[in-house]
């Protein structure tokens, strides 16, 4: 039987199989355009974009351009919108590289076990890309998509560990301990599970190791394990294995100086840590720079305010609003507060509650610095009702002062509300909020006080009592005591306070990075005394606490004892500041001995300017020619004057607060 095929449809035959193999001649044409014009592109430049959408032009379904595009955008992004549109981009290159070369991929890892090593350019590429999307990911918190991109690459059975994924593996279980597989699938059920999977994939990446790696010294592999290995030991409290690990890596130049500074703030040794963290500022670009954060809060520690208040100002400035800002702007906001400036740490807080924060190349999240935020605003109203009550000492029978903090706490209860559940929420409460100077909180161990301080008080006074019996950290049994009396105190045990503040008076701290420890100690003291009347030790503690730390007298609800001398011009607007800071809670009837306020009033046009002197019972200066401008029709420059003679710092120019 003869085969017969009509000649119009052998036409339409050859004619589709020409036009396959032209089109088939275009794309490889088109291919190699694209690699020959791709040498020497600088994903940094913007030229690199223009490039990837005319490769995209010349083939779509190849993967250079998508790649070029996605790097490109998320070597540009610093926030979270930015790093969310580099994804798409690079997912479509990763899908179509493997699409064309994944059996090449899998060639050369069994080529390169074979240890037979050729260049393999798309074996690049796919590196390229997946350490892009793993950054991606991690930076925007999809830890899921995170670890299948890990999975994804180590499914070829590469050699070795060539982009260190084991360790980022266990950096994804310690970041995200805190979480259960109800949130991402591949956590375990608790924060002792997670930290468990941590610490096996820093064993495997170090089990991963080529000996002949290792041939003249400690390979970058295994530092790079050590790295995790100290973190992750700092948090489990086993800290002789976390001293070990940073010493290795101090000696081998690949210590984190902000990770060492941070364990040996855990563990008392405040000036080694502020050391160390110094020296790791300025280390860091377009991400949170931690030892930004760190430093000013022990600044905070040591009574210099104002210093902090300037470091978190020049952060502030040079960095703008990229990832790290609300995290400064928080800082900034407890520099402002222990300095007495509640309107400024007020400001600083609505900054960063209104911003949206990225967590980049950091364990904090958003869930600390959501309680941060409402701990430190918490703090912020403390001290607002405090302040009300010493800038006038009839607030008990004015309207206006007794609406004002009725307001107060009622923004305190509710704020009282939102922490507690987010306490309860959060399981690992124990170690980051109640567990003092832990690496992972966000928290003072002063602000842990203003919390727990409003709940229940025999149970968190049991705690703390029983924190020395089994914590390794000697430099900070002071602390834990410390905060066990000023829970007595709080629930009413005035007199077993008392004994436990004479036995810490006896403890041995440093002077200089310890000073908040000791003006609370002196205040505790202070209270005890005037509550029971005696005068005279009232007067030594009151004024220790002046001497160490001023701003915190005013919302001590101390009575200070003070002199007044005021110099200079005598008028009426003058007499009314002077009305208003006799009317503070400050017992000006005092004799020689007390602390000693010397204010000077003199007028240019409609302007007054005071300069402002107070030195301590013992002569030491505590404010040095501060000054204030006012116009004379100004109020409540009295009650201004009353803080700053605390330390208070603020603006030269005044402006009604009160």
């Amino acid at each position: 039987m003869s085969l017969s095929i009509p000649i119009s449809r052998l036409l339409v035959f050859l004619a589709l199989f020409f036009a396959s193999n032209s089109a088939f001649s275009q794309d490889a044409r088109a291919r190699y355009e694209i690699d020959a014009k791709r040498m020497g592109i600088n994903y940094d430049n913007q030229e690199a974009l223009y490039s990837s959408r005319e490769f995209i032009r010349l083939d779509s379904t190849y993967y250079v351009g998508w790649m070029i595009e996605g790097i490109y955008k998320s070597g540009k992004a610093s926030d979270h919108l930015g790093y969310k549109n580099a994804i798409p981009a690079l997912k479509k290159a990763l899908f179509l590289l493997e699409k064309d070369f994944s059996k090449d991929l899998v060639q050369f890892a069994s080529n390169a076990a074979q240890e037979v090593y050729s260049y393999t350019p798309v074996y690049f590429d796919f590196q390229a890309l997946c350490q892009a999307l793993k950054e991606d990911y991690e930076n925007i918190e999809m830890a899921d998509s995170l670890m299948w991109v890990i999975n994804k690459f180590e499914s070829y059975n590469f050699p070795g560990d060539p982009l260190r994924f084991k360790t980022a593996k266990a950096w994804t279980y310690h970041r995200n301990r805190f979480f259960t597989n109800s949130k991402f699938a591949f956590l375990g059920s608790s924060i002792e599970e997670n930290e468990k999977m941590a610490l096996k994939y820093c064993y495997e990446a170090m089990g991963a190791i080529n000996p002949q790696f290792e041939t003249f010294g400690i390979s970058s592999e295994r530092l790079s394990a050590y790295f995790y290995l100290a973190i992750i030991h700092n948090y489990l409290k086993n800290y002789d294995s976390a001293a070990y690990y940073y010493k290795e890596l101090e000696q081998n130049g690949y210590v984190s100086y902000n990770n060492y500074g941070l364990f040996e703030h855990e563990i008392g040794n405040f000036a080694k840590a502020k050391e160390y963290i110094t020296m790791s500022l300025g280390t860091h670009y377009r991400v949170l720079e931690e030892p930004a954060y760190w430093i000013p809060m022990l600044e905070v520690y040591a009574g210099r305010t104002k210093q902090a208040i300037g470091l978190n100002k020049i952060q502030i400035s040079h960095n703008g609003s990229t990832p790290g800002f609300g995290w400064y702007n928080l800082s900034l906001a407890r520099s402002y507060l222990y300095d007495g400036q509640l309107d400024s740490s007020e400001h600083a807080l609505e900054k960063a509650a209104g911003f949206r924060e990225l967590h980049i190349g950091t364990t904090l999240s958003q869930v600390q610095y959501d309680f941060t935020l409402n701990l430190l605003y918490l703090q912020l109203v403390d001290k607002k009702i405090a302040q009300v009550k010493f800038t006038n000492s009839g607030w008990w029978y004015s309207p206006s002062s007794l609406m004002k903090i009725a307001r107060l706490k009622i923004e305190k209860f509710l704020l009282e509300y939102v922490l507690v559940n987010q306490m309860i929420n959060n399981p690992e409460r124990d170690r980051s909020v109640y567990d003092l100077f832990c690496n992972e909180s966000t928290t003072s161990f002063d602000e842990a006080y203003f919390l727990l301080k409003e709940f229940s008080l025999p149970y968190f006074t049991k705690k703390y009592n029983e924190y020395p019996k089994h914590d390794k950290r000697q430099n900070i049994h002071r602390y834990f005591k410390l905060m066990e009396a000023r829970l007595e105190w709080a629930d009413g045990n005035e007199n077993t306070a008392r004994k436990k503040y004479l036995e810490l008076e006896k403890t041995l701290v440093d002077t200089t990075q310890e000073k908040l420890f000791r003006a609370r100690l002196f205040e505790g003291m202070a209270k005890y005394y005037e509550d029971d009347g005696n005068e005279n030790k009232l007067s030594v503690y009151s004024n220790a606490l002046l001497e160490e730390y001023p701003q915190l007298l005013p919302f001590s609800g101390i009575t200070p004892g003070m002199r007044l001398n005021a110099t200079g011009l005598n008028d009426k607007a003058t007499k009314r500041v002077i009305s208003e800071l006799k009317d503070c809670d400050i017992d000006w009837e005092k004799e020689a001995g007390h602390p000693v306020a010397n204010i000077n009033f003199s007028k240019k046009n409609n302007r007054y300017e005071v300069i402002i002197n107070v030195a301590s019972a013992s002569g030491k200066p505590v404010v040095s020619k501060q000054r204030i401008v006012f116009k004379d029709t100004d109020k409540g420059v009295g009650k201004e004057i009353a803080m700053r003679l605390f330390g208070k710092g603020g603006a030269l120019t005044y402006e009604n607060n009160f």
